[in-house]
C-alpha cells in the first residue's frame, strides 16, 4: 500500500523508503570496488587509479544520500516540502553519479583491452549498480514532483529510459550448500537483493567461511531446518517474512535460538538497532558494509557461539559422567551392602559362640580377659555392620522407622548401661542428669538408643583416662510450648576444631587434631546418628573447642513431621 503523501507521516514514509532504495545499489558500487581494489593490491589487476575514483564517488554518493535524507531531520520536521527535497537530491547526487558511470565504463573498456577477464564480471556489476542508482534517482525525482502536484502521473517517464525494476546482471551462481569442512564456519546470508547476497558471500568466502544463501525469510527458515548454520546475516527489509519476523521465529525455537544473528539493513536508525537487540539479535550492520567491521563482527559472533558450544558440550559430558558415576556408586553400594550383609551372619555366630564359652565358666583369668576382648571387638564390629546397613537403607529411602511411644529417660539409662563396661575399662567416669518431667516421644526406640550409644561410645573413645562423659536430657521449649526432647553428650576429651564440624558427620570422616598432631576417624557412628535424628524430623549439632572437650546435641520433636 502506497503512503498517503498528503499527510506529514506519508511524506516521511516516502523519503525514508527513498533513502533505503538509493542506498541499496550503493552497496554494490562500494562493495565490488573494494573487492577489486584488494586484487589491485595483490598485483593481479592494474586498474587501481580509475577504480579508486569509482570507490570515492560511491562513498561520496552514500554520504550525500545520508545527508540529504537525514533520518533524524525527517522524523522531527514539522513540515516537508517534497519539491525542495527533489531539487536538493538531484543537485547533490548528479555529479558523483556521473563520475561512477563514466569511470565504470572506462574500466570495462580498459579491462577488455588488457585481457583482465577475471575483473569484467565485477566491473559489469559496478556499472549496472551505477545505472540502477541513476534510474532510481531520476524516477524518484519524477515521483516527488507528481506527489507535490507539479506533474501528472502520465508524465512519469524515466529520463534514463531504463526500467528501475530491471535486475542487475547475475553473478555466477554460488552453491547454497557448501560443505563447511576445513573451509570454516557455515554462514547463512539472508537478503532479497541479489547484489547484497553476492557481495556478502564473496567477502565471507574470501575469509574462509562456507556460505549458504537465502533470498527470503521463508527460504531462510527452510534452509535452517535442513542444516542449521553457525551464524546468520539477516536483512531487515524483505518482502514476505521480514527480518524482524524471522528473528522472532528463530528466538522462539528451542534449537535455533542460540544461533547468533547479525541484522543487516540499509536502515541505520537507532530504533531499528534497539528493536533488533531487544529481540535477541547479537549485532547489527548497516549497508553498505564496512569490510573491516563486517570481518570483526562475524568473528566475534562466531567466537561467542564457539564458546557456548563448548559449554553445552561440557555440560552434556558432565551429565553423562554424573550419570555414570551414579551407576558406579549404586553398583558399589549394592556390592558393599551384599558383602556386609553376608558378614553379619558368620559374625553373629562367632559372638554367640564366645558368649556360650563365657557362660560355661572354668576359664583361667587370662582366658577370661582374652574372651572378653574378643567378644567386645565382635560386638563393636557387629554394631558397625548394622550402622552401615541402616545408613545404606536410609540413603536409598528404604529404612522404615518403627514408631512407638517411648520414655526418653529410660532410653538414656539403657544406653548408659550398654557403654558402662567400655567406660570402666577406659577409666572414664559416666554421669547423667535428666529433667523431672519429660514429654512422651513417638520415636523408633532402637534407632534412638543406638544414636545415644554411638555418641556415648565416641565420647568415651576420645576422652583420656580420668576424664568425664555425661548424658543430659531435658525438654525443648519454644516460648511456653514444649516441642521436643533435647539430648546432649558431653566429654572432657581433646575437642574438635570448628572447621571440622561439617566433616565429622560424613562417612569415615577424619578430623585432624592440630595440638596432638594426629588424625582421628569418626567412622560410621556419627553418620548414622545424623541420619537417624533427621529421619525423626530432628536436628543434630556439635559445640566444641580444641582442648576443652565436646558437646554433641540433638533434638527429637514431640510430633515429628515424617
Amino acid at each position: 500500500m502506497s503512503p498517503n503523501v498528503s499527510t506529514l507521516q506519508g511524506k516521511r514514509e516516502v523519503l525514508t523508503n527513498l533513502r533505503h532504495d538509493l542506498r541499496t545499489p550503493l552497496n554494490g558500487i562500494i562493495g565490488y570496488s573494494e573487492m577489486l581494489l584488494e586484487d589491485v593490491e595483490d598485483g593481479t589487476l592494474s586498474c587501481g587509479p580509475h577504480l579508486q575514483k569509482v570507490l570515492q564517488a560511491g562513498q561520496e554518493l552514500l554520504g550525500r544520500v545520508n545527508e540529504v535524507l537525514d533520518t533524524a531531520h525527517i522524523e522531527t520536521a514539522t513540515d516537508i516540502d517534497l519539491q525542495s527535497y527533489a531539487s536538493r537530491i538531484y543537485a547533490q547526487l548528479r555529479d558523483p553519479l556521473d563520475t561512477c558511470l563514466g569511470y565504470a565504463e572506462m574500466l570495462l573498456e580498459d579491462a577488455s583491452r588488457a585481457g583482465e577477464i577475471n575483473s569484467v564480471p565485477e566491473l559489469e556489476k559496478i556499472h549496472a549498480a551505477s545505472q540502477k542508482f541513476s534510474s532510481l534517482l531520476e524516477d524518484s525525482i519524477l515521483f516527488l514532483k507528481v506527489a507535490n502536484g507539479q506533474l501528472d502521473a502520465e508524465d512519469m517517464t524515466p529520463l534514463s529510459g531504463s526500467s528501475p525494476a530491471e535486475p542487475l546482471e547475475a553473478a555466477p551462481p554460488i552453491s547454497d550448500a557448501i560443505d563447511g569442512g576445513e573451509a570454516g564456519a557455515r554462514i547463512l546470508v539472508v537478503d532479497d537483493n541479489e547484489t547484497n547476497r553476492d557481495l556478502l558471500s564473496r567477502r565471507l568466502e574470501r575469509q574462509g567461511y562456507a556460505v549458504m544463501l537465502a533470498e527470503s525469510g521463508d527460504s531462510a527458515l527452510e534452509k535452517i531446518a535442513k542444516a542449521p548454520p553457525d551464524l546468520i546475516l539477516l536483512d531487515i527489509m524483505m518482502p514476505g517474512l521480514n527480518g524482524y519476523e524471522v528473528l522472532e521465529q528463530l528466538k522462539k525455537h528451542e534449537t535455533w535460538r542460540h544461533i547468533p544473528v547479525i541484522m543487516i539493513s540499509a536502515l541505520d536508525e537507532l530504533g531499528s538497532v534497539v528493536r533488533c537487540i531487544e529481540m535477541g539479535a547479537d549485532d547489527y550492520l548497516a549497508k553498505p558494509f564496512n569490510p573491516v567491521l563486517l570481518r570483526a563482527r562475524v568473528r566475534a559472533s562466531l567466537e561467542k557461539k564457539r564458546l557456548r558450544d563448548q559449554e553445552v558440550l561440557l555440560y552434556h559430558q558432565l551429565q553423562a559422567n554424573f550419570a555414570r558415576l551414579q551407576e558406579l556408586e549404586q553398583l558399589r553400594d549394592s556390592l558393599t551392602h551384599m558383602v556386609v550383609h553376608d558378614l553379619r551372619t558368620p559374625l553373629t555366630s562367632i559372638i554367640t559362640g564366645l558368649q556360650t564359652m563365657q557362660m560355661v565358666g572354668d576359664l583361667e583369668q587370662i582366658h577370661e580377659e582374652l574372651l572378653e576382648m574378643a567378644l567386645s571387638g565382635g560386638e563393636t564390629l557387629l554394631r558397625m555392620i548394622n550402622d552401615l546397613l541402616d545408613i545404606s537403607k536410609m540413603e536409598a529411602g528404604q529404612l522404615k522407622l518403627e514408631m512407638m511411644e517411648i520414655d526418653a529417660q529410660r532410653v538414656g539409662q539403657t544406653s548408659l548401661q550398654q557403654v558402662s563396661m567400655l567406660a570402666q575399662n577406659k577409666g572414664v567416669e559416666l554421669k547423667s542428669a535428666s529433667a523431672a518431667q519429660l514429654p512422651v516421644l513417638r520415636a523408633d526406640e532402637d534407632k534412638l538408643m543406638r544414636t545415644l550409644t554411638n555418641l556415648l561410645g565416641n565420647a568415651i573413645k576420645f576422652t583420656p583416662s580420668g576424664g568425664t562423659v555425661a548424658l543430659l536430657i531435658g525438654p525443648q521449649q519454644e516460648t511456653d510450648k514444649v516441642t521436643g526432647v533435647w539430648f546432649a553428650v558431653t566429654d572432657t576429651g581433646e575437642g574438635i576444631p570448628r572447621e571440622a564440624f561439617g566433616r565429622i558427620f560424613e562417612k569415615f570422616g577424619q578430623v585432624e587434631n592440630r595440638r596432638e598432631g594426629h588424625k582421628m576417624s569418626t567412622g560410621l557412628g556419627l553418620t548414622f546418628c545424623k541420619m537417624a535424628v533427621e529421619a525423626h524430623g530432628g536436628r543434630i549439632w556439635v559445640e566444641s573447642e580444641p582442648g576443652q572437650g565436646s558437646k554433641f546435641q540433638f533434638v527429637i520433636p514431640v510430633q515429628p513431621s515424617l
